[in-house]
C-alpha cells in the first residue's frame, strides 16, 4: 500500500462527501428535516452537467450553472409540495414524499438520459498533478479547493449575516420565530432551494470522478446520512470534519481490507462514535 498516495485520495474523496452533504447538513440543521432524496438529485446535478457538456455542447463552467439553477427549481419544487407537511413537522410524510420523490427523480432520469453509464470529462479531470511517485487530477484538486470555500463561506453566513440569524432562529423554534415576525415559509423554500443548488454543484464537481449512472444517487444519500450524522446534526464545522474523516477512513480502509466492505465499516465507525458521542464529532459546534 502506498501509504502517500491513499492519503490524497482520502483526502480528496474526504471533501467530494463534505461537498456533496453541504445541502443537507443546512437543512437538518434548519428544518430538523431528511431529504432522502438527495442522492438523486446529485444525480440529476451530475447528468444535467454532462447532457449540457456532450449534447448542447456547453463549456464545463456554463454547464454548472445549468445544473444549480435546475437543482434550486427542483429544491423549490419538492419543498413547495411539501410545505404544509414541513410547517406541521409531519416526519413520517415529509420521509415518504422525499423517498418516493428521489424514486420519480431516478425514473425520470432514466427514461430522459438513458439507464446507461456516462462519463463526464472535463477539461480539468483530464489533466493530472503528479510530483514523485504521487498524482491527483486538476478537478480532484479543484474539489478540495470549492469545499473549502464553500464551507467557509456558509459558516460566515449563518454565524454574521441577519440570513444566517433568520436560520438559526427557525432551527430553533419555528413557531416562536413566526411569532417573532419570521416567514418561516420563505426560510424552508431557501433552505430548500440551497440544499437544490449545492447538490447539483456537487454532482457538477464529483461527478468526473465516476461514471455516472441513474442508481448512483441511493450510494451517495448513503454515506451522506453518515457524514451528516457523524458530524452533528445541522453542525457545518462538524460535517466537514466528519466528511474528511470518512473520506480518509473509506481509502485506507479500502487498500488494506477491501472496498466491497467500507459502506458497513462506515456504519460500524458511525455506531461506534454515536455512542461515544452522542452529538457527533463536532457537538455544539455549527
Amino acid at each position: 500500500m502506498n501509504f502517500g498516495q491513499q492519503l490524497i485520495n482520502g483526502l480528496v474523496m474526504g471533501h467530494a462527501f463534505a461537498l456533496v452533504a453541504i445541502g443537507w447538513t443546512v437543512l437538518l440543521g434548519v428544518a430538523r428535516l431528511v431529504n432522502f432524496g438527495h442522492g438523486q438529485m446529485y444525480m440529476l446535478g451530475a447528468f444535467v452537467t454532462w447532457f449540457a457538456i456532450a449534447t448542447l455542447g456547453m463549456p464545463y463552467l456554463v454547464a454548472i450553472p445549468l445544473a444549480i439553477v435546475i437543482g434550486v427549481l427542483v429544491g423549490l419544487l419538492m419543498q413547495r409540495i411539501m410545505l404544509q407537511a414541513t410547517i406541521e413537522q409531519n416526519l413520517v410524510s415529509i420521509m415518504i414524499m422525499t423517498l418516493g420523490f428521489g424514486y420519480v427523480l431516478h425514473g425520470a432520469a432514466a427514461l430522459f438520459f438513458g439507464s446507461t453509464g456516462q462519463i463526464l470529462d472535463t477539461p480539468l479531470s483530464t489533466k493530472e498533478i503528479a510530483f514523485g511517485d504521487f498524482w491527483l487530477t486538476w478537478q480532484d484538486a479543484a474539489i478540495v479547493v470549492v469545499a473549502i470555500v464553500e464551507f467557509i463561506v456558509l459558516k460566515m453566513i449563518i454565524d454574521r449575516t441577519r440570513i444566517g440569524r433568520l436560520v438559526r432562529m427557525v432551527a430553533e423554534d419555528p413557531k416562536l420565530a413566526e411569532l417573532a415576525g419570521v416567514n418561516i415559509r420563505n426560510v424552508y423554500l431557501g433552505v430548500f432551494a440551497f440544499e437544490g443548488a449545492a447538490v447539483a454543484f456537487a454532482g457538477a464537481m464529483v461527478g468526473p470522478r465516476t461514471p455516472i449512472l441513474t442508481s448512483m444517487g441511493f450510494d451517495e444519500v448513503i454515506m451522506t446520512f453518515v457524514v451528516v450524522v457523524l458530524g452533528g446534526i445541522g453542525s457545518v464545522t462538524g460535517s466537514y470534519l466528519a466528511g474528511i474523516a470518512l473520506g480518509l477512513f473509506t481509502a485506507f480502509f479500502g487498500a488494506m481490507v477491501s472496498p466491497a466492505y467500507t459502506t458497513a465499516a462506515a456504519f460500524v465507525v458511525l455506531i461506534a462514535v454515536l455512542v461515544l458521542r452522542p452529538g457527533g464529532l463536532a457537538a455544539g459546534a455549527r
